[in-house]
């Protein structure tokens, strides 16, 4: 039987947060080794294949991991149906602010990668380098409202929300809230993003949910001294395999090293 996932909450008053820290505490972490924030996906929560891989290489290298699930996800508060991009940006510069020190390195996964995006415009003073993996910038309006039909957009409007099959279970509700919000924080939009910091992108060629050509476009639209994108040939969109999980610990050994 497995044990059940341990985890502590932040209260920030209109909700509370689920997160937890894996590997040494401020006093035992490796100076000269950033800790690591992971940022999950969408319809996502912190207990998932990348997250408990990165756990546990954390705690063998002498690094903290801090992971999280933002508001209507996994196990903190509110309803996934509630939320939108600008309420999980701001999950994520509470618990960078208030949950790790110093410079760490922002591990994002899908739409993880792109609040890592919008946390790093944010903060960049407390930003060591980034970790995209899958990252999915703009995917409200590129990959959920320009890929409906006219029939699905009406339908968005009329009622608010619709819901899409998912391969990974339960139908997924897609709101309008969270298209018309989400183009407040549209990057890949001939915007300059200035990231004065080291970035890795992983980014599988067999993705269907999110095209490898994203990983291009962030590319085309960072100023960044060292930007490098892995294009894993066979890769899909969780890179959750032995060899994808290696290459994902890679990236963060090189941002350590750079």
């Amino acid at each position: 039987m497995n044990e059940p996932f341990e985890f502590k909450t932040l209260d920030l008053g209109n909700r509370t947060l689920a997160y937890r820290n894996d590997g040494p505490d401020d006093n035992g972490a490796n100076p000269d080794r950033p800790n690591l924030l992971f940022l999950p996906g969408f319809f996502s929560d912190m207990t998932g294949s990348k997250a408990s891989f990165l756990a546990a290489r954390c705690i063998a290298d002498g690094r903290q991991l801090t992971r999280f699930d933002y508001r209507g996800h996994g196990k903190s508060s509110g309803a996934f149906i509630d939320g939108c991009i600008g309420d999980w940006l701001q999950d994520a510069i509470a618990v960078l602010d208030q949950l790790t020190t110093g410079k760490v390195i922002l591990v994002g996964s899908s739409m993880g990668g792109w609040i890592m995006l919008l946390l790093a415009l944010k903060r960049p003073t407390r930003i060591a380098g980034l970790v995209g993996i899958a990252a999915a910038p703009d995917f409200t309006q590129d990959l959920v409202w320009e890929l409906l039909s006219p029939a699905q957009q009406k339908e968005m409007r009329q009622k608010g929300v619709i819901y899409e099959p998912s391969e990974y279970g339960a139908p997924v509700p897609y709101t309008l809230k969270l298209v018309d919000e989400g183009k407040n924080h549209l990057l890949l939009r001939g915007r300059s993003i200035p990231m004065n910091f080291p970035v890795r992108l992983l980014q599988g060629k067999k993705d269907a949910d999110v095209p490898w050509q994203t990983a291009e476009r962030i590319a085309a639209g960072l100023q960044c001294y060292d930007l490098r994108i892995t294009y894993i040939e066979d890769g899909d969109h969780r890179l959750s395999r032995d060899e994808d999980l290696e290459l994902l610990w890679e990236a963060v050994e090189d941002i350590g090293n750079a």
